[in-house]
């Protein structure tokens, strides 16, 4: 099914307002991180690797609306952590859609089946579901088995209670093209609205750091999956052809991490979701005063090798907007698998990385004990 004509136009009508309106830097989707907290432990996660007293941290509802209302993006992807271990979750999904945006809650599913009775369906949301491959690749990717089965089990049962459901697929060194391919067919059948896909990041905390894609290698694999599938066109993408083309290495894209900022417990994430180089007390902050120019590929060590939608997303979109036949000649004819490739961006320029975790825990540790110290001395009173 891909994305829906309603989500297309009014993207399109917001992308034409902030061209008309002259703002060079704009968002297209707000990635709504409210917790770290999950209930897997997955190898490749670069998330979850906090002191307990930060993964019990919770963004408030009031907080969450703030932010949508703040950042104004069309769509407001929320991901954590696990998402549905937030309890106010319900009102933040509902609060979004009153306010017309698209809703894209991602989870891994575990406790869909029991927390769906509390949202209703509606063309404006849409239950995103991790499944990393087939189920023996699933299981492995986030280290526990029975995972996959009880994910689709939950993706059939949101089916048929009316949700919008698409499914979200991360790719390592280790994926096969041709187990990807009939994972591709096999999930094609399952009545979802589509699938994304995009190559992993490497967290650099990240528990494996042997079995993230460099771009060269990432290139090639997705060349070898779109083959299998006629170009990709066999599969129901949820995403922009432009960007399945740059996957494929059609296209030399710089990241647009403006493009999908991220509101997490810390604050406004400085660059990007996948990296949490310092924190913005405002949306407007983290928009004016970031260096932007001091990240992305060819300008940062960390961004060497990431090719992952949240990045380039909105790039894609772009560059549709300023060559809507070229985007309509890929979404024709399918995705080149053959040929030169588009030349990359060079890398003998860009900074070493600077290893700033441990700075941002240790700020957020000091003010979770402040604020926790007058609360022990009233119990203590009490």
């Amino acid at each position: 099914m891909g994305i829906p004509l309603l989500q297309m136009a009014q993207i399109g009508a917001y992308v034409v307002r902030q061209r008309l309106a002259g703002r060079r830097r704009f968002p297209l989707v707000l990635m709504l991180e409210p917790l770290f907290r999950c209930n897997l432990a997955c190898a490749g996660c670069g998330k979850i690797d906090y002191p307990d007293a930060i993964l019990n941290q919770r963004l408030p509802l009031a907080d969450c609306l703030a932010a949508i209302d703040e950042c104004g993006a069309p769509v407001v992807v929320i991901a954590g952590g696990e998402p549905l271990l937030h309890k106010d979750l319900p009102e933040v999904v509902e609060g979004a859609i009153a306010r017309g945006k698209f809703v894209t809650v991602c989870t891994n599913a575990l406790l869909l089946e029991k927390n769906l009775h509390r949202y209703k369906p509606s063309r404006y949301f849409n239950w995103s579901i991790h499944l990393d491959g087939d189920q023996a690749m699933h299981d492995d990717a986030v280290c526990q088995t029975g995972v996959f089965d009880r994910a689709v089990n939950a993706l059939k049962l949101a089916k048929q209670r009316g949700f919008r459901v698409t499914i979200n697929c991360t790719l390592f060194n280790n994926a096969e093209p041709a187990r990807v391919a009939a994972f591709f067919d096999a999930a094609s059948t399952l009545g979802i609205e589509g699938i994304t896909v995009s190559p992993g990041y490497a967290y650099e905390r990240a528990p494996d750091q042997q079995h993230f894609l460099n771009r060269e290698k990432t290139k090639n694999l997705f060349r070898q999956i779109f083959a299998l599938g006629k170009g990709g066109k066999a599969w129901p993408f949820f995403q922009s052809t432009l960007f399945l083309d740059f996957l494929a290495g059609n296209r030399t894209y710089h990241c647009t991490p403006w493009g999908n900022p991220t509101r997490t417990i810390f604050g406004w994430q400085r660059p990007c979701y996948l990296l949490g180089e310092g924190y913005a007390a405002s949306f407007k902050e983290l928009m004016e005063e970031t260096d932007w120019d001091a990240y992305g590929t060819g300008n940062y060590e960390k961004c060497a090798d990431c090719m992952v939608h949240c990045g380039f997303e909105a790039t894609a979109v772009e560059d549709a907007f300023s060559h809507p036949l070229q985007a309509l000649g890929v979404a024709l004819r399918g995705i080149r698998t053959q040929g030169p490739m588009a030349p990359d961006i060079p890398l003998d320029l860009q900074r070493p990385a600077d290893y700033v975790f441990s700075r941002h825990v240790e700020h957020k540790l000091a003010e979770i004990g402040e604020a926790e110290g007058p609360r022990k001395q009233l119990s203590a009173a009490e």
